[in-house]
């Protein structure tokens, strides 16, 4: 004889099993900067189900040895001018941004065209309502080249792979 439970027990411990993997997600981001001073989007999302985000930069302009640098500096919107300013003055040594500060949460090496860097940076300083904001720490770049980071909980992983 079959249980009318049997069914419900599976649906339960499959769903659990879905949301445990989704909580130990890592997503992947990817965005691109061009030598006309531009991030191919202006907008990323990330679930706040994701333990870690793994984010490409990837340069798409001239491997020109004298041509732009581009990097991707994730910040509190409410930190961004203030980085902005201290990245000018700690120079391209340190890549335009201040050493050990704490305002910055995540943030890749200054690249030149053709080339990518990718880091991996963890979800659990970020909090849902908080507004966050990438930028290019480059002097004179984060005028134009900056966007958003979002904590969306309606996003599904497989969604932020596209890096909107």
């Amino acid at each position: 004889m079959r249980s009318p439970l049997l069914p419900t027990v599976l649906i339960g411990t499959l769903a659990l099993c879905s949301g445990a993997a989704h909580a130990g997600a890592s997503c992947t981001l990817k965005v691109e900067a061009n030598d006309m001073m531009q991030f191919n989007t202006q907008r990323l999302t990330v679930p706040p189900g994701c333990a870690e985000v793994e984010l490409t930069l990837q340069h798409t302009g001239s491997p020109d040895p004298g041509g732009m640098l581009h990097n991707w500096v994730l910040v509190r919107r409410a930190d961004m001018s203030a980085v902005a300013t201290a990245g000018m003055k700690a120079g391209r040594a340190h890549d335009y941004r201040p050493p050990d500060d704490a305002r910055v949460l995540a943030a890749t090496p200054v690249i030149g065209g053709g080339q990518t860097s990718t880091i991996r940076f963890p979800t659990s300083a970020l909090r849902q309502g908080e507004a966050y904001a990438f930028f290019c720490s480059t002097p004179g770049h984060n005028v134009i080249m900056r966007g958003e980071l979002l904590l969306d909980p309606a996003a599904r992983v497989a969604d932020s792979a596209g890096g909107h």
